[in-house]
């Protein structure tokens, strides 16, 4: 009887009656990552049998770590893991270095006064982080092919005789990739920055300009230090994903030409498993991975507890 005064009385008190519908409202944010992102994890369990699709799991020969071991058995494949793992950490390291950019693309558009310049060059510079990497190049092929806009307007001009091959071009794979992926992400990942400069005390810069601060003291001395919390947050987490460099961009860039420069972690799985049909070494590779960005996680959360005193996880 008590037991049941009791639960009648949980659902009947307000304010419980409040978390409960709260709890309701965070319920979608935890199913999204455990039906996206978890559930799949089952998958893993193909590097660990000899899958020749369209058998059953069932019907296929348990192989244990065979796939794992196959990545490295001869000269020829440790040589393709090595370039691909070299055009990884390229990609990762150019992202990394220069991660500071959306941060000062931020305090520079900020500073705009003109409001309708400012909102149009943030809403410019938005726009592309939606834009499909499809039609980022179909734009680049209608500019920089060998019939593209580019070189027939060099050609009328008279400064070329022969059509230059941008995106054909293995030399610069890597700054163009990382070019175009800044063009696409730098104001989306401005947003962060601009939140966090809105949320600086304003008194701060009173204070300063009686003390005689000029615009660039006042953005080096309060504005700077102020980011540095969330630059420092969005950096360890790009560290941690490291070896994530995402796929979609590199396989619509991908040709005969670049093959060897552009195939970083995440295409050559697809290609693996896509391009070759074996799922299973696909699968064996992306475990690694995994394995390899939840070690960067901690570790990253180790040393910002130990250099910062606050952690991210």
């Amino acid at each position: 009887m008590s037991f049941a005064r009791n639960f009648i009385g949980y659902f009947t008190n307000k304010k419980k009656r409040y978390g409960i519908k709260l709890s309701l409202l965070v319920l979608p944010f935890l199913l999204i990552p455990l039906i996206f992102s978890y559930y799949p994890l089952y998958g893993w369990i193909y590097a660990f049998f000899d899958y020749r699709p369209p058998r059953s799991l069932g019907d296929c020969d348990f192989v244990g770590l065979k796939w794992f071991s196959t990545l490295f058995e001869n000269q020829t494949k440790r040589k393709i893991i090595f370039d691909v793992m070299k055009n990884t950490f390229a990609m990762s390291g150019l992202g990394i270095l220069f991660s500071w950019l959306p941060m000062a693309f931020a305090i520079f558009l900020s500073e705009l006064k003109c409001k309708w310049f400012k909102k149009s060059v943030q809403t410019l510079t938005t726009l592309p982080n939606f834009i499909s990497w499809i039609l980022v190049y179909s734009l680049a092929f209608s500019l920089f092919s060998s019939s593209g806009m580019v070189n027939n307007l060099l050609q009328s001009l008279g400064l070329i005789k022969e059509p230059i091959l941008f995106l054909q071009d293995s030399k610069h794979t890597w700054l163009t990739m990382w070019l175009a992926g800044t063009w696409k992400g730098l104001g989306w990942s401005a947003i962060l920055y601009l939140a966090a400069i809105a949320g600086i005390d304003q008194e701060l810069y009173e204070a300063a300009k009686v003390d005689g601060a000029g615009r660039m003291r006042l953005q080096w001395h309060i504005t700077v230090p102020s980011l540095l919390p969330t630059f420092f947050v969005l950096l360890l987490l790009s560290i941690a994903n490291f070896l994530n460099n995402g796929m979609e961009q590199y396989y619509v860039f991908q040709n005969a030409f670049n093959k060897n420069q552009i195939q970083v972690l995440d295409l050559y799985v697809y290609n693996l498993g896509m391009g070759s049909g074996s799922y299973s070494l696909a699968t064996a590779i992306s475990i690694m991975k995994s394995i390899v960005s939840v070690t960067l996680l901690f570790t990253v959360n180790s040393m910002s507890k130990a250099f910062r005193g606050e952690t991210i996880i």
